[in-house]
């Protein structure tokens, strides 16, 4: 059997500190951007629209190409660590530039904004595909593994959720001394704090999983990519998370038109924490169950508990929350796991191909990640307009809230019971993934059985 490579927790903690630090980053762009475009720079809702599609094109080409140049670098300080380094400075100055209000005419504005934009997605990629590329070096255990992606979560989702829930009070905060809403001032409180964690997290986080000892060309990456069977199901159920993103997008109206209170937007932030924290007994879950097992079971609770509110309506407000609370902790959950499956594909893809390509791999979390938001996004517009939605009235019409409750509930419903669809179909066990690490180290110790080989050949598939 392969070594097993056990994490301390100093690192653990570091690397949850770099997911932490980095999304600081993602939860502004992602939750403020559009509103800092139309209602401080003054851009129109169409030319962000179309800066975001652009992005998203990009991106597609982007990504992936970034993450296969990536697979052929090895550093002194491993394959990944040393992007960590450059990253978070990176990161830092174009979140600061996204957020800066610029005094122009609207053309240099719109021009501006999508260069910002672009290159704010483009060098979170540089950060973001490596980070979760370490997962896969920094152990070959699949239970390691699972520990040290939930760490990430940990930290991605805080993070997220911190940017939420401070950035809105800092921004108030600075606002009176400011121009831009106190947006350009409220963001470098928040990057200043993030960058020290994700430096930290580079000085501490190790590479241990040696890369493969054939060189590596861009050709063998998108070969690799090709032969991961297992990787584009998994790719498939994280995409259709795009209903839950849907659901993100409508809260602020539902519970402006709903409840009354639009405030209560902030409960979805702190609920993200506690899921983020309760999350962490993911790794003593998939101790006693297998991954593919659990990642079924969390969808099918999902979909139980979305029901239940549906039927249980919104008038008891405390009610409401603990659904809430419940559903997005089985969501969280489902994305713990998906990170640590599309880790142990990448031995899958090594053991057919002889070549260990682990950017490449996490390009398609990333892009896939991108997607499913821009397309949730956009839905979002479509879904309102589906259900009479009526911008910037005083009231809504009972079948608009009808309509803003169905999104809230049912709608991510459908998303966990495609997702449950889709991953009966992923075969690629713990088991065989032990078994691929075993003829792994012996294949690099030149030990190799070739009838073991042919053995596994067989039943190692995705569906």
């Amino acid at each position: 059997m392969a070594m097993t490579m056990k994490i301390p927790s100093r690192e653990l903690w570091s690397y949850f500190g770099y997911g932490l630090g980095q999304c600081f980053s993602f939860g502004l762009v992602g939750s403020f951007i559009n509103y800092f475009y139309t209602d401080v720079l003054g851009i129109s809702a169409l030319a962000a629209s179309t800066i975001f599609l652009i992005a998203r094109a990009w991106d597609a080409i982007h990504d992936p190409l970034f993450a296969s140049i990536m697979d052929t670098i090895n550093s002194r300080f491993g394959k990944f660590r040393h992007f960590m380094l450059i990253a978070p400075l990176l990161i830092t100055g174009v979140t600061l530039l996204a957020f800066y209000k610029i005094e122009a005419d609207m053309t240099t504005k719109i021009l501006y904004a999508g260069v910002t934009y672009i290159l704010w997605g483009t060098l979170y990629a540089i950060s973001d595909i490596p980070f979760w590329s370490m997962s896969s070096v920094m152990t070959n255990d699949s239970g390691q593994r699972t520990r040290a992606v939930t760490a990430a979560m940990l930290g991605v989702n805080a993070g997220i959720a911190c940017a939420n829930i401070f950035f809105p009070k800092l921004a108030a905060f600075f606002a009176q001394h400011s121009n831009d809403k106190g947006y350009f001032m409220a963001a470098l409180v928040m990057m200043l704090v993030g960058l020290p964690l994700m430096l930290n997290g580079f000085m501490q986080i190790k590479e241990r999983v040696p890369p493969s000892p054939e060189k590596v060309t861009m050709r063998d990456t998108f070969h690799n990519l090709r032969q991961n069977k297992p990787l584009f199901v998994i790719l498939m159920s994280f995409f259709f998370c795009v209903f839950h993103n849907v659901a993100n997008g409508i809260y602020i109206y539902f519970f402006i038109y709903n409840m009354g209170d639009g405030s209560l937007q902030m409960a979805i932030g702190i609920m993200g924490i506690v899921a983020a924290v309760v999350c962490l007994i993911a790794p003593m879950l998939t101790r006693k169950i297998q991954k593919r097992k659990l990642f079924m079971i969390l969808c099918g609770l999902d979909v139980a508990v979305r029901g239940v509110m549906w039927f249980a309506g919104y008038q008891h407000t405390a009610l409401l929350f603990i659904l809430l609370g419940l559903s997005t902790l089985f969501v969280m959950m489902t994305n713990i796991l998906t990170s640590s499956m599309i880790a142990d594909t990448i031995e899958y893809a090594e053991y057919h191909t002889h070549k260990r390509c682990a950017a490449i791999t996490f390009s398609g979390q990333t892009f896939t990640g991108k997607m499913s938001v821009a397309v949730g996004g956009g839905l979002i517009g479509v879904f309102l307009t589906l259900i009479g939605y009526v911008p910037q009235a005083q009231t809504q019409s009972d079948g608009v809230l009808a309509g803003l409750f169905f999104g809230i509930c049912l709608l991510p419903a459908i998303g966990s019971l495609i997702r449950l669809a889709v991953m009966s179909r992923f075969t690629f066990t713990e088991e065989k993934h032990a078994e691929i690490c075993r003829l792994l180290a012996e294949r690099r110790n030149g030990s190799g059985d070739k009838h073991d080989e042919e053995r596994l050949d067989r039943p190692v598939t995705a569906s």
